[in-house]
């Protein structure tokens, strides 16, 4: 195991993209991979969501097995579980994961991981998996503690819910705030609280404003928000740096970079997530 201490705070994207996974030769830069992050933090390896990113992760994880992760997922839309059966860590005999979520229906969080994330349409039975897996289930407002780093959580404006994420360390913040939608009159008083002085904030900015109010097909009330409120956000709550998060998946590459162009406009130090995409905190 993994067990050195280390200074280092970083954040690695591994899929950037929201609702459905989108290859192609139009989203080669920005990548076609769902939501997956990777945090360094502290000699820990944190991982939050489990989309089709995941997978690359879990590739890129073989030469250090075994390894232990804490794992956060928000919610258990496709796009944020896609990607568990094919985790290979998960299927090695050594390896342990801490698995942290909110349950839904009253299920434990262990029981919800085996019968839904892992259902029966699985292409990959789970009595195949060998790591030694640990649940842990939070309540939307719990604060986890692993040993120095603190993770605070919060509601999030989603159908059938999700949780947002703070990860502190050392004086440094990290917020993961997908998938949320913001409100008409208001911003988003869990999300201000939980985005307060933060280094980066990950926000959900799957459409424009100009999209979101579409005349012809808006996206009211489909659980996203839009860049321009990620912006409004970032600087009411003081934030660092603003990372667009969870592309529409009919974005292409050349969106993204006018995008892009518009958001740094409006935000000194904001940037669209990348696959691959690594960014140290300290």
């Amino acid at each position: 195991m993994e067990t050195t201490p280390s200074s280092e705070f970083a954040v690695h994207f591994w899929g950037v993209r929201g609702s459905v996974p989108s290859p192609g030769k139009d989203t080669v830069r920005y990548g076609g991979n769902t939501s997956c992050v990777e945090m360094r933090v502290a000699g820990k390896r944190l991982i939050f969501d489990g989309g089709t990113g995941l997978r690359m992760l879990g590739k890129s994880l073989k030469p250090q097995l075994p390894i232990e992760a804490y794992w956060f997922f928000t919610h258990y839309h496709w796009d944020h579980i896609q990607g568990v059966p094919f985790f290979e860590p998960a299927f090695t005999t050594g390896n342990t994961l801490h698995i942290h979520g909110a349950a839904p229906e009253g299920a434990s969080m262990e029981q919800h991981f085996k019968k839904r994330v892992l259902h029966l349409n699985s292409p990959v039975p789970i009595r195949e998996i060998q790591a030694d897996l640990k649940f842990y289930d939070i309540i939307c407002g719990d604060t986890v503690q692993l040993g120095d780093i603190t993770i605070e959580t919060s509601p999030l404006n989603h159908p059938n819910g999700a949780m947002g994420y703070r990860i502190s360390w050392q004086g440094h913040s990290v917020v993961y705030c997908t998938d949320t939608e913001h409100f008409p009159d208001r911003l988003d008083e869990n999300v201000l609280h939980l985005s307060r002085d933060a280094d980066i904030l990950i926000y959900d900015a799957m459409y424009t404003d100009e999209e979101y109010h579409h005349p012809k097909s808006p996206k009211v009330g489909w659980g996203h928000s839009t860049w321009q409120e990620g912006v409004r956000v970032a600087k009411e709550a003081g934030v660092k740096r603003l990372a667009i998060f969870h592309h529409e998946p009919n974005h292409t590459d050349n969106n993204l970079d006018q995008i892009e162009i518009e958001v740094k406009e409006a935000h000194v130090g904001s940037f669209l997530a990348r696959e691959g995409l690594v960014v140290p905190i300290i």
